[in-house]
């Protein structure tokens, strides 16, 4: 246990709000380091948690001392040792009832050694136990101190991610005075529940994780207590705000589907039946009184745009307006092309918004969205400034939704006003495991069935030291007139990771096909980015040498191959958001996987299953099985992971839990009850924490 301060530092709860200056000791220079590790109030201390801890908690005598071991020691002082050299360890020789110990200090005053080491004292000593020259020792000990403080001596020692500016005591020092000084709170969860599943209470689990022992480790019902604090505290704000929306009334749209019929017309393939099944859900609730707030979640290459023109169609059928944006310039021209195409023979006007827009064309498209003479705008983020006025805006449409967090979706929401129904689409597949802590604010759509034309994506793997044997492939392609991708982790070649760099194999490719390849990575500015693009777009080029921005989003019909580098290195779900770059047209499309000899057994297994699914969801589910919620590769970069320690595949038990908790509600919320459990967990400033 913690020793125990007697001092008082929080007069009420909030006080664990406040700044971290508001403690005493924690000055500008020391808050400004504590804010490069995100600590910037009291509360988040309480949320970074040691990676690791010293455990002093092994008290043995003499006799019993074990060589590169942190031992814990009670010994009698016998003898100073001080050389007259410099440069030399000044030593304290001390005994036990069984043997002797040598306790060095190199850059220690004498001063100092005699009052914590007071000869014929017994004092307790603790560190890493050495041999040298025959006779244990101890150098630079970690913690001397007198034989009363026994109880604070032998513990465990937690170890902390820290930054420059930062050393392990003083921090431990601000730690702790926070943590031993905690105000009481009110319990917030059920009697019954703290009992079943043996939690203790928020103040005791916040203690005990930041000073486990090892037995504590093997079963963490501190942080699984912790854990279903933040489950339960993002799914009532997902339930607030879907009871929100649900109670948002709206003019029923009353179509009869005579523009939809007219696009299905102009399509030259047929609908799947997973498309239609999902129009229709749409379409309810186009119809319904009730606004609609909706996600559509869609494997790559499965028709999500399709179905967003289906449907807006008939929203635009009477008289609404519909807007539709995608998150890069590039990816909304695609969108603008498609809908020209689809929308041919109809009335609707149909225009394009994006930052490049001239000035004089901008004007002109905001004049005539104002009187309504424009009726699907197509863009990016830019159509929803403020400058930006609609006449009639019915229905939002937003590609790629998983770059908008809670807050950002709640404010969506609101845009267009009342009558204004809202779609998201995703092309990232979620594990249903993850669905309702992620979406449970909305109503959920899913497209996992493929067009017809679509032909099952071909994935092989090669060792890299094969790979010689692409190039007549890859020539064999270009002279098809198809054209490939290559992968690669890195922009740079680097000293420490032994990935592939884009940049070293741009020269490599060009050397063997010149002219013939573009090089795009994340570092270069959207215009050269979005230049780039259109010349392979407009297959000036043949090979296009990329790191992942090319994962989601656009469409290259004529792109047949990718190579994949260092596959072994991405997950599961990038692995397939990748692969799904290609054979978006009729022709067969082939991914390669390249890999370094010697891969894992896990390694293998990934590479297995997605040489034998194309199914988005189900790698998913796979890729979150094998690697955790915390290590995919894509979620978090995508700003899907929500949670700072709570695991959809580890705390599966805790999310059903927490489920059941927001069902059991049954419409009421009580204000004070969850308010602070809300703010722990900076949710407060999401919602109104008034009755559901």
């Amino acid at each position: 246990m913690y020793y125990i301060l007697t001092m008082t530092i929080f007069k009420n709860k909030d006080d664990l709000f406040k700044n971290i200056s508001f403690l005493k000791g924690v000055g500008p220079k020391l808050s400004k380091y504590l804010k490069n590790k995100r600590i910037e109030k009291i509360n988040d201390l309480l949320w970074h948690f040691p990676y690791s801890s010293t455990d002093r908690s092994d008290m043995v005598t003499l006799d019993r001392l074990e060589v590169g071991k942190i031992q814990t020691i009670k010994v009698k002082v016998l003898k100073y040792n001080f050389p007259r050299i410099r440069n030399l360890p000044s030593k304290v020789i001390c005994s036990d009832e069984f043997s002797k110990i040598d306790i060095a200090f190199f850059n220690s005053r004498e001063g100092y050694i005699r009052s914590v080491l007071p000869i014929n004292k017994f004092v307790l000593i603790s560190g890493k136990v050495n041999f040298y020259k025959n006779k244990y020792q101890i150098t630079n000990p970690s913690y001397i101190t007198s034989v009363d403080k026994i109880d604070y001596i032998k513990k465990n020692i937690p170890k902390y991610s820290l930054t420059e500016g930062l050393n392990e005591k003083s921090y431990r020092k601000i730690i702790e005075k926070v943590i031993n000084n905690l105000p009481n709170l009110e319990e917030w969860h059920d009697e019954k529940i703290l009992e079943k599943f043996g939690f203790c209470s928020w103040n005791e689990s916040i203690v005990k994780i930041h000073n486990l022992s090892n037995d504590d480790k093997k079963n963490n019902k501190y942080l699984r207590r912790l854990a279903l604090d933040e489950i339960l505290s993002n799914l009532i704000v997902l339930s607030k705000n879907r009871k929100k929306f649900k109670k948002i009334k709206k003019k029923s749209k009353i179509f009869n589907n005579s523009l939809s019929n007219t696009i299905l017309d102009n399509l030259n393939f047929k609908l799947t039946k997973n498309q239609e099944e999902v129009i229709n859900e749409i379409n309810d609730d186009l119809k319904s009184e009730k606004k609609m707030f909706r996600i559509l979640q869609g494997d790559v290459g499965s028709g999500k745009t399709i179905v967003s023109f289906m449907t807006s169609a008939n929203a635009l059928e009477i008289g609404y307006q519909s807007a539709l944006m995608a998150p890069t310039a590039i990816l909304a021209k695609q969108h603008y092309n498609l809908a020209k195409k689809i929308f041919d023979g109809t009335k609707i006007k149909i225009k394009l918004l994006t930052g490049k827009t001239e000035t004089k064309l901008r004007k002109k498209i905001l004049q005539e969205l104002k009187i309504g003479e424009i009726d699907l705008l197509i863009g990016t983020h830019a159509l929803f400034q403020k400058k930006i006025d609609f006449k009639n805006l019915g229905y939002i449409i937003i590609d790629e939704q998983h770059k908008f967090g809670v807050k950002q979706r709640s404010d969506l929401a609101k845009k267009g006003g009342k009558e204004c129904d809202v779609l998201l689409m995703s092309a990232t597949p979620i594990p249903r495991t993850m669905m309702m802590s992620l979406y449970g604010d909305m109503d959920i759509s899913k497209i996992t069935e493929k067009p017809a034309k679509r032909k099952k994506i071909i994935t092989l793997s090669k060792p890299e030291k094969k790979i010689n044997e692409l190039w007549p492939f890859i020539k064999k392609q270009i002279l098809n007139r198809n054209q490939v991708f290559w992968v690669c982790p890195l922009i740079e070649e680097s000293n420490f990771l032994d990935y592939s760099s884009a940049k070293k194999k741009f020269e490599i490719i060009n050397k063997k096909f010149p002219n013939e390849v573009g090089l795009i990575h994340g570092a270069l500015e959207n215009n050269e980015k979005d230049e780039i693009l259109k010349n392979f777009l407009q297959k000036k080029i043949s090979i296009l040498v990329t790191t992942t921005v090319i994962e989601v989003g656009i469409d290259f019909p004529n792109a047949n191959l990718i190579v994949i580098e260092n596959a072994n290195k991405f997950g599961l779900a990038q692995l397939h958001q990748l692969r799904g770059r290609v054979g978006r047209g009729e022709n067969q499309g082939t991914c390669i996987l390249l890999f370094k000899d010697g891969l894992s057994k896990n390694a293998i297994k990934r590479i297995k299953i997605l040489k034998d699914s194309n199914d988005g969801f189900f790698i998913a589910e796979e890729d979150l099985k094998l690697r955790g919620f915390g290590d995919l590769i894509g979620f978090q970069q995508s700003g899907v992971k929500s949670f700072r320690f709570a695991d959809p595949v580890i705390h599966e038990e805790l999310f059903k839990l927490a489920e059941n908790y927001i069902q059991g509600i049954k419409g009421h919320l009580n204000q004070n009850k969850y308010s602070f459990l809300l703010k722990l967990f900076d949710k407060a400033e999401i919602i109104n924490t008034g009755e559901l």
